[in-house]
């Protein structure tokens, strides 16, 4: 088995300044700007080549040059069946939750509707918005179908990596009141548009077992958290080869492999999103991923 052969090292999904149509394309930049593709998209300088297709596995290169007017995610809910996400998988996070560490990872999952834009506005009604936190995470994306994965082969299963923000509503995973007297985490972390995307897909055969890679998270413009992949207890081959111990990994599956300390819950006093926050994700060769989130009625 062998990775997955991509025609492109990065991939976004936009809406076109020539069509206003959305389409796929790999952002032309040089390589001290890779991680600027969402800044460049802002002020209306990001030019890319366009790729046919809708499903970022299947994409084909065209000829065409565009330019982009709004950058989108890269992944849609059609394309991703389910998120699996890890929790309690950075060190410095398992320390600040007062556990030790497991011996296997933790998982839970959303739904394919939790997926949200890179620069989308994210809607949380407000009985989920008392205690609104965040969560910087890398994500990886699935290729192919797979199932009992080894873990010397399960690098040959990435198609890609992207930034992402597990938005969870504590209150909802964590009160007595409300959760009942055992914490439960998919309905508190499963809402529509609880897991923005974005802004980039980086191919597996670009940053390999994405282990070394910085991560840095903001509210508004406060560092909230600050890390390394080097610091997950358990690294990308591990969680694949563990997901998919005698289950099906899917092709599109979107895997959320935890984040590092720093989270609103255990700031003293605690720093959840407000009203109108802008919460933004960056990570080393990927770039930042932000979202502004406001509360409404329902």
């Amino acid at each position: 088995m062998a990775p997955p052969q991509l025609p492109w090292d990065r991939l976004v999904r936009f809406v076109s300044a020539t069509d206003d149509e959305i389409h796929y394309g790999e952002p032309i930049v040089e390589a001290d700007q890779v991680e600027k593709i969402a800044e460049l998209a802002k002020d209306g300088s990001l030019k890319v080549t366009v790729f046919k297709g809708t499903d970022p596995a299947m994409v084909e290169r065209t000829e065409k040059t565009d330019a982009v007017k709004t950058l989108l995610g890269p992944i849609e809910a059609r394309n991703t069946p389910i998120m699996r996400c890890i929790g309690l998988n950075y060190k410095s996070h398992i320390l600040e939750a007062s556990r030790s560490l497991p011996p296997y990872p933790t998982t839970f999952t959303k739904p394919s509707h939790s997926t949200a834009d890179h620069g989308e506005e994210i809607e949380i009604p407000v009985w989920a918005s008392k205690k609104l936190d965040y969560e910087g995470e890398l994500a990886l994306v699935i290729a192919k179908d797979c199932k009992n994965v080894k873990e010397a082969d399960a690098l040959d299963y990435v198609l890609g990596y992207t930034a992402t923000n597990d938005v969870s509503a504590r209150d909802w995973q964590r009160d007595p009141e409300l959760a009942g007297k055992v914490p439960q985490w998919n309905f508190g972390k499963s809402l529509d548009k609880f897991a923005p995307l974005g802004p980039v897909l980086v191919a597996g055969h670009v940053l390999g077992g994405a282990d070394t890679l910085s991560l840095k998270s903001y509210m508004n413009d406060e560092l909230r958290q600050e890390g390394n992949t080097s610091d997950l207890c358990f690294g990308i081959p591990q969680i694949i080869a563990f997901l998919s111990k005698g289950t099906t990994l899917q092709k599109g599956t979107v895997i959320m492999t935890g984040t590092p300390g720093g989270v609103g819950l255990f700031m003293q006093p605690t720093g959840f999103i407000q009203h109108g926050d802008t919460f933004s994700v960056w990570i080393e060769k990927i770039g930042t991923l932000s979202n502004r989130y406001v509360f409404v009625d329902e």
